[in-house]
């Protein structure tokens, strides 16, 4: 049970490793880009193509989504990156349901595990194998993997390297079970749990007033998706710009935080305690481009801001 490219390599890892999968339950199709024309999910397609029975219930909890699923009989569920799922579903097989959850459990419950860790800071992260219960991200544990969160990596890079580390422990927990080896440990309680929660327009946008830090990894944490945003303020107009690729300089200044400095095809942007450098920046109706691209056809104004 999947729905992005996070999920495939869990499901094609599955099936390269010999289990026997009787089918695949993904989302319905969405409208998509101008034309609104449907798209399928990236585990439909991949799934299609190796013959795989799919089922796409709009709702979990039907009578009719419901029958076809036992119809299928599987003894054991896996889920990645799918939705909540009623205990009609996950809790009939044999062998139960069980989640792989992109960050070290029960660290970063919720729906944007890998873009929090990298905004918050976070030095490391990794993969955690649960058992489903009522509560969303709390069952049982079963496995768990370390992966080093690199300074300088985006969500993107990062994202890849848990998508990889994660399609093992897929593997390595279905092992387990058929061999009669799991452990189910209860998840510890912790002082100061830290939250995944969806991301939306309000957490994304960038607080020129924080310090350098705290900016660039909420950057680095949104980069390439869906992207940290703010208003640019050039020539009395006020435009949404998205931020991409940047570095950050520790350094006294005098100026105002958000003030926008150009040098040498250089983007600065003042914060509290340094600059930060934009390397890739997207204006409205624009594709994303590099800083020096843009300045080869764009003049900010001598008063531009960021904010």
């Amino acid at each position: 049970m999947g729905t992005p490219d996070f999920a495939v390599k869990s499901l094609e890892a599955i099936i390269e490793s010999g289990f026997n999968v009787v089918g695949v339950i993904t989302a319905p199709d969405k409208p998509a880009g101008r034309g609104r024309k449907l798209k399928e999910s990236a585990v439909k397609t991949y799934a299609v193509s190796r013959n795989l029975k799919v089922l796409q219930p709009t709702n979990l909890k039907s009578e009719g989504f419901q029958k076809e699923l036992k119809d299928l009989n599987p003894n054991i569920q896996v889920v990645v990156a799918f939705r909540m799922l009623p205990k009609s579903v996950w809790d009939f097989p044999e062998y139960g349901t069980f989640n792989l959850h992109a960050s070290l459990l029960p660290q970063y419950r919720g729906a944007a595990p890998i873009n929090w860790a990298i905004i918050n800071g976070e030095q490391k992260t990794g993969v955690s194998t649960f058992f489903l219960n009522e509560e969303i991200d709390t069952g049982e544990m079963i496995f768990q993997e370390e992966v080093a969160i690199k300074d300088t990596e985006n969500v993107g890079s990062l994202h890849d390297r848990l998508m990889e580390t994660g399609s093992r422990l897929v593997v390595k927990t279905l092992e387990a079970i058929a061999g009669g080896k799991v452990k189910r440990e209860a998840q510890p309680e912790i002082n100061g749990l830290r939250p995944a929660p969806k991301l939306s327009k309000e957490n994304t946008k960038i607080d020129w007033n924080a310090p350098v830090d705290e900016i660039y990894n909420l950057i680095r944490g949104l980069d390439p998706y869906p992207a940290a945003w703010c208003f640019l303020e050039d020539t009395s107009e006020e435009v949404r710009v998205k931020i991409y690729d940047v570095e950050k300089i520790k350094q006294e200044h005098h100026l105002p935080n958000g003030t926008v400095t150009v040098n040498d095809k250089t983007i600065k942007v003042a914060a509290m305690d340094g600059y930060i450098i934009i390397n890739e920046i997207q204006l409205p109706g624009k594709r994303k481009m590099t800083s020096k691209a843009l300045l080869n056809g764009f003049d900010f104004a001598p008063d531009a801001k960021m904010r």
